[in-house]
């Protein structure tokens, strides 16, 4: 079947529709689907994929349409009256149908959030260290932000994945949101870091980056497989100081070690990164809020002892509810006395800056990325 369909995009986008579920998100189906295909252009890729977030984005207006192909049309065509005008869809119908109810009960639903969600997501690129415009120049269609030195906006339709720049390790595709988080740790060449939940290794390697790839670097993940991504990202990046260690999040830590900085990107709802991923606005649930609040509170008291006195302790979570931020941080503030907040001096977003703060919930409009919320404190000494 999927063979007759490799020039009839919708048809894909609509067969990937029907694979994705609670228990497969759409990008798996997306690949599953896709790594069937030979031959596909990457345009036509790029466009199924933009096709399938598409429908999920105006899912709750196309209640009333029969069939998979017919709502994908009717959202194609709302996507275009909204990128066309933004009060084409009114903020009432935006208010009612963009997110679920629940969300207004766990965190602030404003209109600019709304908005943001309804717009494509913005492709960023981490460059190395001090090279971001020589970089944005060399890509062509990339613009290096005013923000982060090391951001680039990527605007082209290339296959990044297949360019020299990328197999020479000369950036990483990383949402500015994430980047502004290793900005915030701010790690010195010599120091000895933490990544506790790792993962695939994006923040791992922006610090291991502003360490100048000098001092020591642990990096942890409770699943195997990501700490394998890990492992060949760092290769082909060159990241020589880092080792990796698998850990459950438990109390029995992989290592006695004692850090000058512990990042905490802790497992969350990940209401930040809707924009980018709609489907998992229908399948998130308020419990999934209360559970991972639990998880992330019992993540900071298991890695607290590992700071050094003098040491820095960074939490963040790429979502915007009270349960998982703000609840958490003041429930860490509570429980350990031997910490202080960790005062920025300035944090510039687009159209304003947030000076001597602790903790900051950074809105996708603040950068034109993710949602995250971040907080830091450092142990007394």
């Amino acid at each position: 079947m999927l063979r007759d369909m490799i020039h009839d995009v919708q048809a894909i986008a609509a067969e990937v529709i029907r694979k994705t579920g609670k228990d497969k998100p759409a990008d798996a189906a997306l690949r599953e689907v896709l790594k069937q295909i030979k031959d596909l252009a990457p345009f036509d890729a790029t466009e199924i994929a933009k096709t399938v977030f598409l429908y999920y984005r105006w899912h709750v207006w196309l209640r009333e349409e029969r069939g998979v192909e017919n709502k994908m049309r009717l959202a194609i065509r709302l996507n275009q009256r909204f990128q066309a005008n933004n009060s084409n869809v009114p903020l009432s119908e935006l208010r009612a149908n963009a997110v679920p109810a629940w969300t207004a009960t766990e965190m602030e639903v404003t209109d600019a959030w709304l908005l943001s969600l309804q717009r494509e997501p913005k492709l960023w690129l981490r460059a190395k260290r001090g090279t971001a415009e020589s970089l944005a120049r060399t890509l062509f269609a990339a613009d290096a932000s005013p923000l982060l030195s090391e951001a680039i906006l990527y605007r082209g339709e290339e296959d990044l994945f297949k360019t020299p720049e990328f197999h020479a390790g000369e950036f990483e595709i990383q949402d500015i949101a994430s980047q502004l988080v290793g900005m915030l740790c701010a790690p010195q060449p010599g120091e000895t870091w933490w990544d506790t939940c790792a993962g695939e290794g994006g923040k791992t390697l922006h610090l291991s980056d502003l360490m100048q790839n000098k001092g020591m670097l642990w990096a942890s993940d409770r699943a195997e497989w990501r700490l394998t991504k890990l492992k060949r990202r760092a290769g082909r990046a060159k990241v020589f100081n880092y080792r990796s260690a698998h850990w459950d999040g438990g109390a029995k830590l992989p290592t006695k070690t004692k850090f000058d900085g512990v990042l905490v990107d802790a497992p969350c709802s990940g209401i930040g990164t809707w924009q980018r991923n709609p489907q998992a606005r229908w399948t998130t649930e308020p419990n999934d809020v209360r559970e991972l609040s639990v998880i992330q509170k019992q993540l900071l008291t298991h890695v607290a002892p590992s700071v050094k006195p003098g040491g820095k302790l960074i939490f963040s979570v790429c979502t915007l509810t009270r349960a998982e931020s703000t609840e958490v941080a003041d429930h860490f503030n509570a429980a350990h006395p031997d910490f202080e907040p960790l005062i920025w001096d300035a944090i510039k977003f687009q159209h304003h800056a947030i000076e001597q703060a602790s903790q900051v919930m950074v809105w996708p409009n603040d950068l034109s990325g993710n949602g995250m919320f971040i907080a830091g404190w450092r142990r007394k000494k």
